[in-house]
C-alpha cells in the first residue's frame, strides 16, 4: 500500500518495535495526526479468545465519559407511548412496521444506531439481512433492546459505544477526536478498557489482552505496553 508523503513523516515519530505506557501513546497518536480535518482516534484490541465459541464472544456496550465527538444519529422501533417517550428523549427517526420497505426496498440507512423495544423484535427481525452485516441490528447485550427507550437514546447521544469482536478476534472502538486532547482521551481509553476487561469470558485462560494499538483514522498504529493493563 502507498502512502503519502504526510504519513510517512508522521509514522517517523512512532519507534515500532517500541511498546509505549497509554499517556505517552495518546500524547504521540495527536502528534501524529496529520490531516486537515478533525481525526477520529481509534483503539485496536486483539484478545486471547477464539470468537467461534458462543462462550468466547465478546460484545458489549459503554458510555465514554466524554463522547466521540460524533453526532450520532437514533432509530428507534417502537409503538405508541414508547413511541412517544423515544421523541422526547431525542430520538431521529422513531416507527414500526413503516420503515421495513423504507429501509429494505429504498435502502434507507441515515442512522447510526437502532434501538428497538423487545415487542417490536418480531418486527425488526424480519430486517436481520439488511441491518446484521452493517452492525445496525438492535441487541439486548449492547442495550439497544430494551423498553427503557429514554435511557437508551440518552446514553447513546451522550457517547455510548459498541464493542464487538471481529473475525480476527480484534476490537475495534472510536475513543474520540484528536481535538479532545490528551485527558479526555485517556479517561475515554481507561473507561473502553475497564469495559473490556470486565467482559472476559470466563471459558478464557491465559493472556486476555494480547496486544492494543492506538491510531488516528490516516495515521500510524502506536502499539501499548498491554502488561501494563491488567487482564
Amino acid at each position: 500500500m502507498k502512502r503519502g508523503k504526510k504519513y510517512i513523516e508522521s509514522a517517523k515519530l512512532v519507534e515500532k518495535a517500541t511498546l509505549y505506557d497509554t499517556a505517552d501513546a495518546i500524547e504521540l497518536v495527536q502528534k501524529t495526526s496529520v490531516a486537515k480535518f478533525d481525526e477520529t482516534v481509534e483503539v485496536h484490541i486483539r484478545l486471547g479468545v477464539d470468537g467461534r465459541h458462543a462462550d468466547q464472544q465478546i460484545r458489549g456496550a459503554v458510555v465514554l465519559p466524554h463522547g466521540t465527538g460524533k453526532k450520532v444519529r437514533v432509530l428507534v422501533f417502537a409503538k405508541g407511548a414508547k413511541a412517544d417517550e423515544a421523541l422526547a428523549a431525542g430520538a431521529d427517526y422513531v416507527g414500526a412496521e413503516e420503515l421495513i420497505p423504507k429501509i429494505q426496498n429504498d435502502n434507507w440507512f441515515d442512522f447510526d444506531v437502532a434501538v428497538a423495544t423487545p415487542d417490536m423484535m418480531g418486527v425488526v427481525g424480519r430486517l436481520g439481512r439488511v441491518l446484521g452485516p452493517k452492525g445496525l441490528m438492535p441487541n439486548p447485550k449492547a442495550g439497544t433492546v430494551t423498553m427503557d427507550v429514554t435511557k437508551a437514546v440518552n446514553d447513546i447521544k451522550a457517547g455510548k459505544i459498541e464493542y464487538r469482536l471481529d473475525k480476527t478476534n480484534i476490537v475495534h472502538v472510536p475513543i474520540g477526536k484528536v481535538s479532545f486532547g490528551s485527558e479526555k482521551l485517556s479517561d475515554n481509553f481507561q473507561t473502553l478498557m475497564g469495559a473490556i476487561i470486565k467482559a472476559r469470558p470466563a471459558a478464557v485462560k491465559g493472556q486476555y489482552i494480547k496486544s492494543v494499538v492506538v491510531s488516528t483514522t490516516m495515521g500510524p498504529g502506536i502499539r501499548i505496553n498491554s502488561a501494563k493493563i491488567t487482564g
